[in-house]
């Protein structure tokens, strides 16, 4: 039996160990007791406290969220205007302890879990939700009606540029990939002003 008071400890080691194993070998490579491993506990006590590596996942999934909300939480606490604010959300999908190597596989691992998981999957719609949602609200004073589809599109350069992080051949830095989506961006602002 844990300790009492270990579990929040245990289960952010697991979550940790989770996203360097996923990195390293893929989620179809790597096994419950990988991830244990990794993390210092027996494979029956990473079970007892997830149940299942596709629970694991999405607890990962949540803390990656969690992490990426107080980024952004931040950043917008920090910014004056609009533009201010729709930046801080675009700093904060690109900050370096978030667009790290083994972030981005725990990521891309989780939108591939989402086809066939129904609870990855709806965690996947609130987080998109959200996003697109906070990008309109700040868009709104700078394009009017035209927030909706710049938001959108916003978020699928976001995802995109993600995928080219994931892929070695097209790994771009947090600056290179954020200077990329701003070029964007002020150019949709600039075509949305004439």
């Amino acid at each position: 039996m844990p300790k009492r008071g270990m579990q929040p400890i245990r289960r952010h080691e697991l979550v940790v160990a989770a996203v360097q194993a996923i990195h390293e070998r893929g989620l179809n490579g790597v096994t419950m007791g990988d991830i244990a491993k990794r993390a210092g506990v027996s494979p029956a006590l990473a079970h007892h406290y997830f149940g299942s590596k596709d629970e694991l996942l999405s607890a990962t999934m949540r803390h990656l969220l969690g992490e990426f909300a107080l980024a952004a939480r931040r950043r917008l606490a920090e910014a004056g205007d609009p533009r201010g604010r729709v930046d801080a959300i675009l700093e904060a999908c690109f900050a370096p302890e978030q667009f790290s190597p083994a972030v981005i596989s725990a990521w891309l691992a989780f939108y591939m879990q989402s086809i066939h998981d129904t609870a990855a999957a709806r965690l996947l719609a609130i987080y998109l939700k959200r996003l697109e949602a906070n990008l309109r609200h700040d868009l709104r004073p700078l394009v009017g009606d035209g927030a909706p589809a710049l938001a959108r599109g916003i978020a699928a350069m976001i995802d995109g540029l993600w995928l080219h992080a994931a892929l070695p051949t097209l790994h771009r830095s947090p600056g290179e990939a954020l200077g990329i989506l701003r070029d964007y961006v002020d150019g949709r602002l600039a075509v949305a002003r004439t």
